[in-house]
C-alpha cells in the first residue's frame, strides 16, 4: 500500500469532511454487480470507494485507488 501525495491527501480529506458527509448519496455514483452497496467519487486521479450505512449514519471509506489501476 502505498501513500497518497500530499495534495491528493488534502483533497480528499476536504471531500470525506465535506460532500461526502452532507450527502453521501449525490456525493458520488452506486456501484453495480459485485460492488453492489458500495458508491465511489472520483477526486482528481483517484477514485474512493465507500459504504453508506442508514441505520448506523455512518460512512464507511473502504478505499482509495489511482483510477488508473
Amino acid at each position: 500500500m502505498s501513500l497518497l501525495p500530499e495534495r491528493f491527501a488534502a483533497v480528499v480529506v476536504e471531500f470525506v469532511l465535506g460532500p461526502l458527509v452532507e450527502n453521501p448519496h449525490r456525493a458520488g455514483k452506486p456501484l453495480a454487480r459485485e460492488l453492489a452497496g458500495y458508491h465511489a467519487a472520483r477526486r482528481g486521479p483517484y477514485r474512493i470507494v465507500y459504504r453508506i450505512d442508514g441505520a448506523l449514519r455512518r460512512i464507511e471509506v473502504v478505499r482509495i485507488d489511482h483510477r488508473a489501476m
